[in-house]
């Protein structure tokens, strides 16, 4: 499955919050390209699939289909706000290579 920290579950509730919109979720996911072959996505949506992966987030959810999830199985999602800016990341225990 998919951990989710808690500050990556405070900003997935703020931003939710902040588009006004409770049906919002978050959709990650994972596609070609990037330095590593594979990079990770995010967007807000308000549909979930048939085949989607619904991973609790405190009040909100996270999205992950079914393609997506075999690549990031057992990975953590985060979210940071440093001197490099804001950001959620990804520490995934699957990944062979990285940036």
């Amino acid at each position: 499955m998919l951990t989710v920290t808690e500050n990556a579950i405070s900003k997935i509730v703020e931003v939710i919050l902040e588009e006004g919109n409770p049906e919002l979720k978050l959709r990650m996911y994972v596609q070609g390209g990037g330095c590593s072959g594979m990079s990770y996505g995010f967007t807000l949506d308000e549909v979930q699939n048939e085949d989607d992966w619904v991973i609790p987030a405190g009040s909100a959810s996270i999205l992950v289909d079914s393609m997506s999830m075999q690549y990031i199985s057992g990975a953590e999602v985060d979210f940071k706000d440093d001197l490099s800016g804001s950001q959620f990341t990804i520490n995934n225990p699957n990944a062979q290579t990285t940036c």
